[in-house]
């Protein structure tokens, strides 16, 4: 027998009964236990290259301590030829990242045929948890990387995948659920560098990793405390003609292609973004005076910037167009993407400018984060929201999954670029990855007419079954902070 929830809206048998802030408690348990896996990926984005290039591989004792890392070495360096210890380090962050974003795909595949959603996020929390207590210890260093890079595969391919099941298909509250949810997610890429980093900063790395650790384990009791409010999902159960596909039609075909299309730009972008997390540490550690009133700010604090801005930058961009649209000026797709590549361009280029001679003010990568999540906003949740809105139902799910590949393509490649760092001067370098943005921007500004008429285009069918454009909205910054 149904129940009715305070809102007036009939609650599933299958959906457990129970309110919170006039949201299912689920919700809230799927956002906590998402707050501390934030906690703990962005503790690790912070730290991971400034640790192996500052302590780890600096001393040869601790490298012959860890467990395997002569033979991951020579396959790394078999394909790439000899690594110097920072080339070699930012390569290693490219896997990780590389993995961490990709790795979901498989993870919610899964987590939906053979084990079950809540299974799968149990384990995942698990092996994270596990795997940032092995970053205690140098000998474990790269199992632990497998542990955290399997398990967030595991957890985040089948988390977020949770909070539709919590709804009926017409509950209003479901555009409000996505906006409480991905708030945990900037909440927690916020405060996570500062954490963890100062933490390490004053104790140790191992004891910034254990305080990651920890924040992981919180998040795995959270979950498993909360699991009573979730509804019961089981794996492998048969769609209804699911082995019955309908024919893409002629129209739907030019999306897919144009969609395809698209997406080597978006790696273009990525290749930039994903210097942020790697090779820029390095930089800052070595190119900017980060010494404010005599406080030594740690280098990873910097990072907290990007849980912070896109916070407080995406209501006013929506609001600028909003009033652009009033105008009747608003810019398509296509030129907000563009726009976005160019700003983000413009702060990589912020970085090339810093002093040959002498340390730069801190001034200079505090400004590179205000203006590059600027871009970001333009750009980011945009291309989420074409790939959810524009794909064929049909192969709606295989090219959302496709768009997010696109930072796992760009994460192998910027790791790679760790070995031209040492080559050339940091100005050339991030002028090289400017030029990634800028000429993303070119190649979409002069293709616009051809992705107009390849993708503009949809049709009824398609609208009715694509999700409400805020969520997508929300849903790319869970996709664009991973």
């Amino acid at each position: 027998m149904s129940t009715t929830t305070a809102t007036g809206v009939p609650a599933s048998p299958m959906r457990p009964a129970g309110e919170l802030f006039g949201q299912p408690k689920g919700l809230w348990v799927l956002a906590g236990t998402e707050l501390w896996d934030r906690i703990s990926f962005h503790g690790m984005q912070a730290m991971l290259v400034l640790y192996m290039t500052g302590a780890l591989l600096t001393d040869p004792e601790r490298v012959r301590s860890i467990i395997g890392f002569a033979a991951y070495r020579h396959v790394v360096e078999a394909a790439t030829g000899p690594l110097s210890d920072v080339a070699l380090a930012t390569q290693t962050f490219g896997f990780y990242l590389a993995f961490v974003t990709g790795l979901p795909l498989l993870g919610g595949w899964l987590g939906d045929k053979i084990m079950g959603r809540k299974l799968a996020v149990a384990l995942g929390a698990s092996l994270m948890t596990a795997g940032h207590f092995l970053m205690a210890f140098d000998a474990t260093f790269l199992a632990a990387l497998i542990f955290l890079m399997t398990g967030a595969g595991m957890l985040r391919g089948n988390l977020s995948a949770q909070i539709k099941s919590l709804y009926p298909g017409d509950d209003p509250r479901q555009t409000a659920a996505f906006q409480y949810y991905y708030m945990a997610i900037s909440v927690g890429a916020f405060i996570a560098p500062i954490v963890t980093g100062g933490v390490a900063a004053l104790y140790g790395w191992h004891v910034g990793f254990g305080v990651a650790g920890l924040g992981m384990l919180v998040g795995l009791i959270t979950y498993l405390t909360g699991v009573k409010h979730l509804p019961e999902s089981r794996a492998g159960r048969a769609r209804p003609n699911s082995r019955r596909r309908t024919p893409l039609t002629p129209n739907q075909r030019k999306r897919v292609a144009g969609l395809l299309l698209l997406w080597p730009i978006s790696v273009l972008f990525w290749i930039a973004q994903s210097q942020v997390w790697n090779i820029y540490n390095v930089w800052v550690r070595d190119h900017i005076d980060m010494n404010l009133g005599g406080f030594a700010v740690p280098v990873p604090w910097l990072q907290s910037l990007d849980g912070l801005a896109p916070a407080v930058g995406t209501p006013l961009v929506l609001w600028f167009w909003a009033a652009l649209a009033r105008r009747k000026r608003e810019p398509d797709e296509f030129g907000k993407m563009a726009i976005g590549m160019i700003l983000f361009g413009l702060a990589v280029t912020l970085l090339a400018c810093s002093p040959v001679t002498a340390r730069g003010p801190i001034l200079l990568p505090v400004a590179f984060h205000l203006v590059s999540n600027l871009g970001w906003i333009w750009f980011a949740p945009v291309t989420a929201a074409v790939y959810g809105t524009r794909s064929p139902e049909s192969w709606r799910g295989t090219l959302v999954g496709i768009d997010a590949l696109s930072v796992a393509a760009a994460s192998l490649i910027s790791g790679r670029m760790g070995a031209l760092y040492e080559q050339i001067s940091p100005s050339m370098f991030w002028l090289l990855n400017a030029c990634f943005c800028f000429g993303g921007a070119a190649i979409l500004m002069a293709s616009a007419p051809i992705f107009r008429r390849l993708i503009a285009s949809t049709n009824a069918e398609d609208d009715r079954a694509a999700p409400p454009k805020e969520a997508l909205v929300m849903d790319s910054e869970a996709l664009l902070t991973s």
